[in-house]
């Protein structure tokens, strides 16, 4: 039985501003490709073979000579001499720890080897909100070329995503893990995630979609919105399945489930922060809205948004204290995504990022800019008052996730990026400065991006950090991260040169491995420019006149 569905989230918006609400495709997670495939659109390419950006897994490879920073918390260390056999880390030497440093005469002939003399190691970052691909760009006539997208994200360190929906389909985004897993594509590990319909039957019809999606090979389950009793069949039907869950509770359902109801049905992690000041409201109990608000309306939406903390619990008062501790105990992870929503706190500073220029693929470009049709463009008349909510929005909000992480809880680093003026890669960078500015140590902030997310994602035993017999998936830095995450910035971070007396750029990511598959930073940066300009001269070439 095909069931009607109708998926009001944020992540698709803007291809039921045209298409409304439409009927679920015959396999499970296909309904918004098919929707805008329905719209004339052509079908998402895979993305193109490995190429000369790459090389590897070799049989045995060593990393000279590096600071190590192992991602569980601990200071960095060295000097240490990593071995690498195929894709798992086999010996850690040096670093203090009384084991004998290798030198050259004892690597072997068929050893390949990589000075880090002077150099950081880091585990692969985790970005644990991702969307691989997205229709939303369609109104502009393209939808997201995955070789863009793969190559940037690995540009700045990220080996393992999790798709929160596979919003261009489960079957194209379960295609592009299996490439990723066999080392095909230049692309991060990918954990695929399932969007749950708003609309169903019965909790038993609720069981029958997430066992039909697990069949497929889905990782997990994200939902938006549904009815209570819908939402709890699914996650108990996920956790017995060992699927992940990820909840983005919009505001046309949170009345009914809010971040505490979903936790105590056994939830993963909440994406965002939506959910979470309405379960510690005090003195009410919906939003205060304005009575012309419209939530399909966008500006309404994110600008009353941003004045929702200030409606719910100050910090540190019991409901504050209670709903804090109570996650904390259900195991539920936040993943914030403080990047995505920036903009509305300097929507001049998200217009004028210096690595649009160079790395925004012009579709993209086209959908941030205001248009009603397309999700998160919605900065029509947007306000000195909307920019000072939003800054007290902020901080409110950060402090939460910096409480709940001193307190025990985890807190895991996701982008979101496609929308608002988010570049992947570098929209996960401004994170993990957001995650300092929100308090975190900048050891912390690394534990949010490598372990706290190979442990949501059930990975925690291959990835996440730099130990024996786990994978070799490391990023190779010039720099120290700890003292300044703009290094990491695929544009590199701007600094004057005391010797010429002149600005330049520092670049520091040389290599990123995943699965003992070194990838060369700048040749990936290179390859993605080349890509943009590639599609700027086909619409250029398709808008002259004939």
């Amino acid at each position: 039985m095909t069931l009607t569905t109708r998926i009001n989230s944020a992540l698709v918006l803007s291809v039921l501003a045209a298409c409304g609400p439409f009927v679920a495709a015959a396999e499970p997670g296909e309904e918004v490709i098919t929707a805008v495939m329905q719209m004339g659109f052509a079908p998402p390419t895979i993305a193109s073979s490995r190429g000369d950006e790459s090389a590897g897994p070799y049989e045995r490879m060593v990393i000279q000579g590096a600071t190590i920073i192992e991602g569980a918390g601990a200071p960095p260390m060295g000097p240490v001499t990593i071995v690498i056999e195929g894709d798992r880390i086999v010996a850690l030497n040096g670093g203090g720890t009384g084991s004998l440093h290798m030198n050259d005469e004892s690597f072997g002939a068929d050893t390949h080897v990589i000075d880090a003399t002077g150099k950081y190691v880091i585990p692969g970052f985790v970005d644990s909100h991702v969307h691989f691909g997205t229709p939303s760009h369609a109104f502009g006539g393209a939808l997201t070329d995955p070789e863009y997208v793969g190559k940037l994200l690995l540009a700045h360190g990220i080996t393992t995503i999790r798709d929160a929906g596979s919003l261009m389909g489960l079957s194209w985004t379960l295609k592009h893990k299996q490439l990723s897993e066999q080392g095909a594509i230049a692309a991060p590990r990918i954990q695929a995630y399932a969007v749950f319909p708003e609309i169903m039957e019965s909790p038993e019809a609720a069981r029958k979609w997430v066992r039909a999606v697990k069949k497929k090979g889905a990782d997990g389950v994200k939902f938006i919105g549904a009815a209570p009793e819908l939402v709890s069949a699914a996650i108990s039907e996920a956790r017995k399945l060992g699927m992940g869950t990820a909840y983005h509770h919009s505001q046309l359902s949170v009345t009914r489930t809010n971040v505490l109801d979903s936790a105590r049905m056994g939830l993963d992690s909440m994406e965002h922060w939506y959910g979470l000041p309405e379960a510690m409201f005090e003195r009410q109990v919906v939003q205060n809205y304005p009575f012309g608000y419209n939530y399909s309306n966008e500006q309404d939406r994110f600008r009353e948004a941003g004045r929702l903390w200030a409606q719910t619990a100050e910090p540190g008062s019991q409901s504050w204290v209670n709903t804090r501790d109570e996650l904390i105990k259900l195991g539920l992870t936040l993943v914030p995504t403080l990047t995505i929503y920036e903009a509305n706190r300097d929507v001049m500073r998200a217009r004028s990022k210096d690595w649009l220029a160079d790395y925004a693929m012009p579709y993209m470009k086209r959908a941030f800019e205001p248009n009603p049709k397309i999700h998160g463009s919605f900065h029509f008349d947007w306000t000195t008052a909307d920019e000072v909510a939003w800054k007290d929005n902020y901080k409110r909000w950060m402090s939460f996730i910096n409480d709940y992480k001193n307190s025990g809880g985890r807190v895991a680093a996701g982008a979101d990026s496609g929308f608002i003026y988010g570049i992947y890669g570098f929209g996960y960078v401004r994170e993990l400065e957001l995650l300092q500015e929100a308090g975190f140590h900048p050891l912390e902030v690394l534990q949010a991006a490598t372990i706290n997310g190979a442990e949501l994602l059930g990975l925690a035993a291959d990835i996440g950090t730099i130990e024996l017999g786990k994978k070799a998936d490391l990023v190779i830095v010039d720099e120290n991260p700890l003292a300044n995450f703009k290094i990491l910035y695929g544009n590199g971070h701007s600094r004057l040169d005391n010797a010429t007396g002149k600005m330049t750029r520092i670049s520091a990511i040389r290599y990123t491995i995943k699965d003992g598959i070194v990838f060369d930073a700048q040749h990936l940066l290179d390859d993605v420019r080349q890509l943009v300009t590639q599609q700027q001269h086909r619409e250029e070439q398709a808008t002259e006149p004939k």
